[in-house]
């Protein structure tokens, strides 16, 4: 019988939710920047959006935009991100 465990979100799967986003933006620029594969962009993104979305809601962040996009940019920015604010 597996053991579920419930762990609180910490600042290792806030960067990761946000390098996970900072991929899937590249991939939709990719995808988009090619008029042939911007037609496919719905199969293309699929993977990286899945991605995104698991990452944010295994780092607590689905539905904190501010608190994300911060760390967002200081991913960007090659920073460790700000103190969380939820």
């Amino acid at each position: 019988m597996a053991t579920i465990t419930s762990r609180t979100p910490g600042a290792s799967d806030e960067r990761s939710a946000a390098r996970a986003y900072l991929r899937l933006l590249a991939a939709v620029r990719a995808v988009l920047d090619d008029p042939v594969r911007a037609s496919q962009a719905a199969p293309l993104l699929a993977a990286p959006m899945a991605e995104a979305d698991a990452a944010l809601t295994a780092a607590g962040l689905a539905g904190n935009e501010r608190t994300f996009l911060d760390l967002v940019s200081a991913q960007a920015l090659g920073g460790a991100g700000p103190e969380r604010r939820v």
